[in-house]
């Protein structure tokens, strides 16, 4: 199973989804580019805590970071932080 399948991208916090981005070496004009539907407005929203994205567009991020890190990488960061 992949790290991106074994996590609930709900229980994602703020912090950790910005350290997700980070570690898998985007910045969030790079992730507006990489997918459709979603802008860095959203990101910074979801970062902040200020908006959460649908579950959909939620998994998909997760997907796209999953891409580029370990299932430990992935699953150290969104259960520690």
């Amino acid at each position: 199973m992949t790290a991106s399948g074994s996590i609930e991208p709900t229980d994602i916090s703020p912090l950790a989804w910005r350290l997700l981005r980070i570690a898998a070496g985007y910045e969030q004009r790079a992730v507006e580019r990489e997918l459709d539907d979603i802008l860095q407005a959203h990101i910074s929203m979801l970062e902040s805590g200020s908006r959460a994205l649908s579950n959909r567009r939620r998994q998909t991020l997760l997907e796209l970071y999953a891409a580029e890190l370990s299932p430990e990488q992935v699953t150290a960061i969104a259960e520690h932080f």
